[in-house]
């Protein structure tokens, strides 16, 4: 896995600017396969999917011919390429977590799953998550292939070294605040002077939006941006800062801070911990993981989507629901790194069991309790756009010094300049 996953947010807010799905999708009619036809082509891109199931459903499918494509590079740009006509468009396609929101105001160039039989399988999978795939008008576009419900990641050997805490359960009991976790950072770094709590600031501030029920944008299409729950998240991560436990990493040192120890703790999905071990490999048992510090948050999470030129939308959906049924969910798990978005994946044993490289730790007793308490939050489509200059500020105040409240009145006016030229009150 590369650092682009571990920065996903990062590229989103780098793309937001892409063109309109309106001019991109074509007129949806027709499909090169023809009515009911039993070719489909599929699109996905590295890692999006366990590999392994998608050359499994050929084989559960005989008699269809399944045209799997991996895409690189910018897939959403690619996507937005192919769907112009029906006869290059996919029958199946990805739509990473980021991305799903710009599609939404466009969501009749995709089929409603809920009239191919999603709204009975609904129960099965975490509401929030549907939300994030579903129009105003109640059009549900997306089948959620996973989620990013986000923990913290820490070093039991340096918190013991720091008389702190060292049980994942006592961990999240006496660090279960914002301002518990950044006390136990000012103990750590005064014991262990080499190690901060946290590699940047940003990633509190990612954190800390993620754990309410607002962003940027309101369901009105109205700017928010300045309001009370923005500045809370911005003030929690500037705190770090002030008391001198941030890392200030922003470029490729993150492996090197995760190896050496520079960096004590982390925090990220589910999904973070396969980066953990690829950047620190000889860091394996002394990682565990707890609860989030102040409440679930979720960081990422796909889709697969049926364009409305689907050349069979039934046989498709059968395709994709077999995909992403529990057992393949759980499998994608073990494969991918990919966190099901189904609850009843928690329970199989390809997520049960313990975590050699976090010391044999059943890491699903955390991330399986805050998958399911995730506060659902409206994403408007120029979210990612609008979030943009906040993350820019915030590393300015470390890279620069700048002070923060000057930084956060900078943030909220740029943030409303992009919003305008979005078409954001």
């Amino acid at each position: 896995m590369d650092l682009s996953r571990r920065r996903f947010l990062e590229a989103a807010v780098l793309t937001a600017a892409t063109a309109g799905l309106t001019a991109a999708c074509g007129d949806g009619s027709g499909s090169s396969g023809g009515k009911d036809s039993k070719n489909l082509k599929f699109w996905y891109w590295a890692g999006g999917l366990s590999d392994k199931v998608v050359a499994d459903a050929k084989k559960q499918f005989p008699d269809v011919t399944l045209k799997t494509s991996v895409i690189g590079g910018d897939f959403k740009t690619k996507l937005l390429t192919g769907m112009k006509t029906a006869q290059t468009a996919p029958d199946i396609t990805g739509i990473k977590g980021e991305d799903i929101a710009s599609f939404l105001p466009n969501a009749n160039r995709f089929l409603d799953l809920n009239e191919l039989g999603m709204d009975k399988l609904a129960p099965e999978y975490l509401e929030w998550k549907l939300k994030q795939a579903t129009s105003q008008d109640g059009r549900l576009i997306g089948f959620p292939i996973d989620i990013g419900p986000c923990a913290l990641y820490y070093r039991e050997d340096l918190f013991d070294k720091a008389g702190l805490p060292t049980d994942p359960a006592e961990v999240s009991s006496q660090l279960s605040t914002w301002d518990a976790y950044f006390d136990a950072g000012v103990e750590l770094h005064k014991a262990v002077p080499k190690s901060f709590l946290i590699n940047n600031i940003s990633a509190v501030f990612t954190m800390a939006v993620g754990q309410g029920t607002k962003r940027f944008i309101d369901e009105d299409n109205t700017f928010i941006g300045d309001q009370d729950h923005i500045r809370a998240a911005w003030t929690t991560a500037v705190k770090p800062y002030t008391l001198g436990i941030d890392g200030n990493i922003n470029d490729n040192t993150w492996n090197a801070a995760i190896s050496n120890g520079t960096v004590a703790t982390g925090l990220g999905a589910a999904w973070y911990a396969l980066d953990i071990q690829n950047a620190g490999p000889g860091t394996k048992g002394k990682w565990r993981v707890a609860s989030l510090p102040s409440g679930p948050s979720n960081l990422g999470g796909s889709f697969l989507c049926l364009p409305s030129t689907c050349a069979n939308p039934e046989l498709a959906f059968d395709v994709v629901k077999w995909i992403l049924n529990p057992e393949n969910q759980a499998r994608g798990f073990t494969d991918a790194a990919l966190f099901p978005s189904t609850p009843a994946a928690y329970e199989l044993p390809a997520l049960t069991g313990g975590d050699e490289f976090f010391g044999g730790q059943k890491t699903i007793d955390i991330f399986g309790p805050a998958a399911e308490k995730i506060p659902a939050a409206y994403e408007a489509p120029a979210d990612a756009a609008v979030s943009a200059p906040y993350y820019s500020q915030l590393t300015s105040i470390e890279a620069k010094g700048k002070d923060p409240e000057a930084a956060w009145k900078d943030a909220v006016s740029q943030a409303k300049q992009i919003a305008q030229r979005q078409g954001v009150k």
